[in-house]
């Protein structure tokens, strides 16, 4: 049954996902603040700042009018970059008020706040009163935008605390090429998709620095266990981190070029500066404030997070990266298993 759904940011990922809602058979609108942005998708059906190669639907509306964009809209999909979500999130809860609207939303942003350490979620829920929103539900996975718009084969997770919302959203986007599983671990979703972006950095980072599959494969694995063991310190499902939004999400991002992270890591194993790759990447890197994030959390929380603070070492105090590497290299030896 098709649905009016609203998409709050028109990045890789937020046009890719409302194109594919649009060929799903539903009535969408796209927000996006950049008028020259939103003339290119209605005009010329093309987002060539973030997608170069993806014609959209000439269904799909885009607008620079939020009001516009979320009016009667069973369903909002937020997918802004963490640092502007409470910004944007404020704005939206206004006009809910305004409207006396109360939607189901749904967010696809990968990230901690900086300095409150706060998940997506639960900055939405301090931004958006309960009585203009129903639940909100984590959209995550392994899912490039670059994949879905060819309509590669993808399979990612609706997190929700009440099952029947994610039941909602897995009907609402689940096609014939991208599958959509449930969850009740908000937490864990939340954690998987922030803390991956970190491991991405450093993967991509001994890749430029020479090094091959054994050492990616060890990063991967013991990046896991150390976003495992800060999630579970929070309260999240130990499984939820050998699912879609763990394991599945981390082997994506840290090993694919399509992923900002790695490509940001690479650089820096190339010996560029961090402000040069911020600069000429064009587009936000999650990870870099998401290792700051996560550092501070663990020292906070007493979890052990060494390649986490490996990174820290290199894109804030400066360190260099084969001394981070050796350091690592060289703890004092322990057992796998805790």
């Amino acid at each position: 049954m098709a649905e009016q759904i609203a998409v709050l940011g028109a990045g890789s990922w937020g046009s890719t996902l409302a194109n594919m809602l649009v060929e799903n058979g539903h009535d969408v609108k796209l927000w996006s603040r950049n008028q020259e942005q939103v003339d290119q998708l209605n005009n010329e059906h093309v987002n060539p700042h973030y997608m170069k190669d993806l014609v959209y639907s000439d269904k799909l509306v885009a607008t620079s009018d939020m009001a516009d964009a979320v009016k009667g809209a069973q369903v909002i999909l937020i997918v802004i970059p963490t640092k502007g979500l409470r910004q944007v999130a404020g704005q939206l809860n206004k006009i809910l008020e305004q409207n006396n609207q109360r939607p189901l939303i749904v967010h696809a942003t990968k990230g901690l706040e900086q300095n409150t350490y706060k998940r997506p979620s639960e900055m939405l829920m301090e931004e958006i009163n309960e009585e203009n929103r129903r639940d909100i539900v984590v959209l995550s996975g392994p899912s490039h935008a670059e994949d879905v718009a060819i309509k590669d084969m993808t399979a990612v997770t609706a997190a929700c605390a009440n099952i029947n919302d994610a039941d909602k959203i897995q009907k609402l986007f689940s096609n014939n090429y991208f599958r959509v599983y449930t969850n009740n671990d908000v937490i864990g979703a939340e954690f998987g998709a922030a803390l991956k972006n970190i491991i991405a950095i450093g993967a991509g980072a001994l890749q430029g620095l020479g090094y091959h599959d054994n050492a990616r494969a060890a990063l991967i694995t013991r990046g896991l266990a150390e976003i495992r063991r800060l999630g579970v310190a929070f309260g999240a499902n130990p499984m939820t981190f050998i699912g879609l939004s763990g394991v599945g999400d981390l082997v994506v991002t840290a090993t694919s070029k399509n992923s900002r992270n790695w490509r940001a890591g690479y650089q820096l194993g190339q010996e560029r500066k961090l402000d040069d790759v911020i600069e000429h990447m064009g587009m936000v890197i999650e990870g870099v404030y998401t290792t700051k994030a996560a550092h501070e959390l663990s020292l906070k929380r007493q979890v052990k997070m060494p390649i986490t603070d490996a990174l820290y070492r290199v894109l804030y105090e400066g360190e260099d990266i084969k001394n981070a590497i050796s350091q690592l290299m060289s703890r004092d030896l322990t057992s796998e298993i805790e």
